[in-house]
């Protein structure tokens, strides 16, 4: 059975194959904006929004490709009712690092499996971050440490890197919070037949 990662996410694929995992990589394209700002009018919370977007992918690439294993992805940041997207530049990500500081947020993340277009398994964690205190000179000292790792960052950080500076509390599964839930995952895939080390 051939498993694909119906995501772009380079950090994804990172854990999946650090886990040996033999996986494709088939992105799905899905309007992930207009889906979430539905849900949103109908009261979804972050959580429920992720896990949506996720079966969306997944569904996106099961439906072509039913005989392989999918897996969505999707990760929604939420500081006290706001979501945050992907920062799209330095100066957007200076401007959602102003907005989370000294403050925690929840990253809402799902993971979705699917096969000939029907949802097998799904997970969800919503791992807390509180970050510091910065002035202006801090966020900027920061930004300008991080360089170009923060653009395509949901927060404006990549936890992995020097991000982990801005934070002094962190509550949940470090994985997750990469993108992945990721032991959670590998137990469905293992009892799927793939994975090393079945017992």
């Amino acid at each position: 059975m051939r498993v694909v990662l119906a995501s772009a996410s380079k950090t994804r694929a990172q854990l999946l194959r650090n886990a040996g995992i033999d996986f494709d990589v088939v992105p799905a394209h899905a309007d992930e904006a207009s889906l979430k700002e539905a849900l949103r009018a109908e009261g979804a919370n972050a959580r429920g929004v992720a896990l949506a977007l996720a079966e969306l992918k997944a569904s996106r690439i099961s439906v072509a490709q039913p005989s392989d294993l999918v897996i969505g992805c999707d990760q929604l940041l939420d500081c006290q009712g706001k979501w945050f997207d992907k920062a799209i530049d330095r100066a957007d990500a200076g401007r959602q690092i102003a907005l989370l500081q000294g403050e925690s947020h929840e990253l809402a993340t799902a993971v979705c499996v699917m096969r000939d277009g029907r949802r097998l398994w799904h997970r969800v964690e919503a791992p807390a971050l509180t970050m510091r205190v910065l002035d202006e000179a801090g966020i900027e000292g920061y930004l300008s440490a991080a360089g170009d790792e923060v653009i395509g960052c949901v927060g404006g950080y990549r936890l992995e890197g020097i991000g982990i500076q801005l934070f002094t509390k962190i509550e949940g599964d470090y994985f997750s919070i990469l993108g992945l839930p990721l032991l959670p995952s590998l137990d469905f895939l293992r009892d799927q037949g793939i994975g090393a080390w079945r017992s």
